[in-house]
């Protein structure tokens, strides 16, 4: 059975203080988030202060991204090897925003990932479709691809260390979401895609919904039986809030 995992995105958001607050409560209610693997993926100038306010919790640390290259003249980046030293097991890549307003395509993501796993970070490595391409019945074609481009770099059973996320561009920071039905039918295609290679390391990778996951919808969205847990957004800037996301996630 896989067990749900629940990682928060902070996006460009945050300062030492309001973190700390955040961190308080968290503390206050992470009991309720047993039984769910629990990340909470900051911006860099953050990690370290997040790496201590969740030591002794049942989560971890995770950035929003990674530079593809090792240490040395990379002006502005961050490695890798950096996201280790200050204590981070997690890291988020190819989300929706860089792809759309970094020029990250499907090569540059896979290559991340590969990354990532290679110097033993755990990639939670982003996949879906804009408006554009669901309107055209695009959306399957489209995730297969992203998804075989992970493959061709990743091993299906690497990628087992970490998680792909499934979030359709359409429902981020939107406010609409994809129903329980739509997200559970490309759920099924992520896990279709990783299947041809490997049907093994496909029943047991865990897949993430993303996209305008709040209290109000994560129970339907997260009792799919393709959802392994969820990629929050706005809703994780409240303790509160992202606990009882945590929390509606059937424990397994």
């Amino acid at each position: 059975m896989r067990k749900q995992l629940i990682a928060a995105n902070w996006k460009m958001n945050g300062t030492r203080a309001a973190n700390a607050q955040w961190l308080d409560a968290f503390r206050a209610v992470a009991a309720s988030t047993a039984g769910r693997d629990v990340v909470v993926c900051a911006p860099y100038p953050y990690l370290p202060q997040l790496v201590a306010g969740l030591a002794g919790l049942a989560a971890e640390a995770g950035a929003q991204d990674l530079c593809i290259d090792a240490p040395g003249a990379h002006t502005g980046d961050v490695c890798g090897e950096m996201l280790l030293d200050v204590g981070v097991g997690w890291v988020i890549v190819g989300h929706s925003e860089r792809r759309a307003t970094r020029g990250e395509d499907d090569a540059i993501v896979a290559t991340k990932a590969a990354r990532a796993l290679a110097l033993g970070l755990r990639p939670i490595a982003c996949v879906g479709e804009t408006l554009e391409e669901r309107d055209a019945g695009r959306a399957t074609a489209v995730v297969e691809r992203q998804v075989a481009a992970l493959l061709q770099r990743c091993p299906a059973r690497d990628l087992l260390k970490g998680a792909i996320a499934y979030e359709p561009v359409w429902a981020i920071g939107t406010g609409r979401n994809a129903t329980g039905a739509q997200a559970q039918e490309i759920h099924s295609v992520v896990r279709g895609a990783i299947a041809r290679h490997d049907a093994d390391a496909a029943a047991a990778l865990r897949v993430l919904y993303g996209g305008s996951v709040k209290p109000g919808n994560a129970a339907e969205l997260l009792a799919q039986p393709d959802i392994d847990g969820a990629l929050v957004g706005g809703a994780s800037l409240v303790a509160a809030d992202f606990a009882a996301i945590c929390s509606a996630a059937p424990a397994r």
